[in-house]
């Protein structure tokens, strides 16, 4: 799984002019889904969203994680993430995961995230989207398990 991290004063999704998905501070999460992704990459995912250290603490040092300080997370499927840029001036999607597959493992995550941590919203899966944020910092990480 590849996994782009934004911290960010606030962050929403919309569908179709709809707004979706939503949150205040926190994480917002951009999901690439491979085919060698299974139940235990989510799992360790979904530990480093929820305790990576991205937050200033009382001295301005990122020592404070999601569960931290209560923030949001906003989890967000982005397959383009798991395209192969190597060669060409096309990326080639052969190395995403199916879509089965895909929405399989990110509802998983959803579920998982939503049974760990107060704050969950969503985009929709598969869906052609709209996302804003107010990025903090910037703070922008790829995190890959």
């Amino acid at each position: 799984m590849k996994t782009l991290i934004q911290r960010v004063r606030g962050a929403r999704v919309e569908v179709a002019g709809e707004v979706v998905g939503a949150i205040d501070q926190g994480l917002l999460a951009l999901v690439g889904i491979e085919p060698q992704d299974s139940p235990e990459s989510v799992a360790k995912l979904l530990h480093k969203l929820l305790n990576y250290r991205v937050f200033g603490d009382a001295e301005g040092k990122m020592n404070l994680s999601l569960s931290d300080v209560g923030g949001g997370l906003l989890l967000v499927s982005q397959f383009t993430l798991a395209a192969d840029t190597r060669n060409g001036l096309r990326p080639s999607f052969s190395s995403a995961a199916k879509p089965a597959q895909g929405a399989a493992l990110f509802e998983l995550l959803v579920k998982q995230a939503r049974e760990k941590h107060p704050q969950v919203a969503t985009g929709r899966f598969g869906a052609e989207m709209q996302v804003h944020l107010v990025n903090d910092g910037p703070v922008t990480f790829l995190l890959e398990v």
